[in-house]
């Protein structure tokens, strides 16, 4: 099914679990897909290991894990050592870790045969790209972080012929780290990592 998505927004939302567990994302309300929830940490708590799942409306759930010793210094998934899956396929990524320009470090990933490409445009925005084929126009989909604290929001802006699909893994980024996307990203990324256990191995 393709349709005409028309700009929605995602708010930021947070909640203390029973058992004390803290959990935060985005929420809203798209006309033509219905509500969408993004959580993380999501599932089940375990040891190296950091989920972000979408779902709800007409979209497929999508969840993005990260695994590795990193996610105990990281405060959600990131795009080292991760896998992606909406529905029940995994989605193939790969990125140029060297590659001077925003376009050139985008994550190309592949899904059930169709091309995608998620580039950064600044530290607060993104764009998901469906590359077109000869019986499909592809399509663009705009993600924009506005506000402060816990006024933020995410809008959306879609160009195209959208799949749902297309919809869960855009809304699926907005509570991963990016940072790697762009040179100055990945140097404070890198810091961060340092930094963070630095301090782990002080206790």
């Amino acid at each position: 099914m393709h349709a005409t998505i028309s700009p929605f927004t995602l708010g930021y939302w947070k909640e203390r679990q029973p058992a004390g567990r803290r959990q935060v994302g985005w929420q809203g309300t798209s006309a033509e897909l219905g509500e969408i929830r993004v959580v993380y940490p999501a599932g089940r708590e375990t040891s190296h290991s950091i989920v972000t799942e979408v779902r709800g409306g007409l979209i497929p759930t999508a969840t993005f894990e990260t695994r590795g010793l990193h996610t105990e210094v990281a405060s959600m998934p990131t795009l080292n050592g991760s896998t992606l899956r909406v529905g029940d396929g995994i989605v193939r990524m790969s990125r140029n870790r060297w590659a001077p320009t925003h376009r050139g470090r985008a994550l190309r990933m592949t899904y059930l045969g169709d091309v995608y490409r998620l580039r950064a445009i600044n530290r607060r925005a993104y764009e998901l790209s469906r590359q077109a084929d000869s019986e499909d126009p592809g399509s663009v989909i705009t993600v924009r972080q506005s506000g402060l604290g816990g006024g933020r929001r995410m809008t959306v802006r879609a160009a195209g012929r959208v799949l749902p699909a297309d919809v869960a893994i855009a809304a699926v980024f907005t509570a991963v780290d990016r940072s790697v996307l762009t040179r100055r990203g990945a140097v404070r990324a890198g810091f961060s990592r340092i930094f963070g256990f630095w301090a782990e191995s002080q206790y």
